[in-house]
């Protein structure tokens, strides 16, 4: 099958676009699973999910936007796509992923201490202890 020059184009660079969003996804399970070792028999099941899910995210990438055109550079652009991104932005974005974290995290915390204020405002009045036995 010829494919045309323009179409070639397109089918490097979304190939490209398709490894960079499979470094996201990596970083995303990276931090996910976290950096400490856990059980083998998890990491192997963690890992399965993993790798069929961001299959199956660059499968329909490349359908809608080449059709599903799969050759040998297809698999080099995806693999160089990868590279260029955990080289390059990999960094930058696990920061902002833990920046995000910590500041959810602060938001949840906050947002948890007023919803339950009435309820600690009224258990002092009552005279409950938090930590006592009803």
């Amino acid at each position: 099958m010829i494919i045309s020059l323009i179409n070639q184009v397109r089918l490097i660079i979304f190939s490209l676009l398709s490894g960079i969003i499979t470094g996201i996804f990596f970083d995303i399970y990276r931090l996910i699973r976290g950096f400490e070792n856990p059980n083998k028999f998890l990491t192997i099941i963690q890992d399965l999910l993993f790798w069929t899910l961001t299959s199956i995210v660059v499968f329909i990438f490349l359908m809608y936007t080449n059709e599903g055109y799969i050759n040998f550079y297809v698999y080099v652009c995806l693999i160089i796509g990868a590279y260029l991104y955990l080289k390059l932005l990999s960094r930058a974005f696990i920061k902002l992923q833990y920046r995000a974290l910590k500041l959810n995290g602060k938001v949840f915390r906050i947002a948890w201490n007023h919803i339950l204020y009435p309820l600690n405002l009224l258990f002092c009045k009552l005279g409950i202890k938090k930590n006592s036995k009803l």
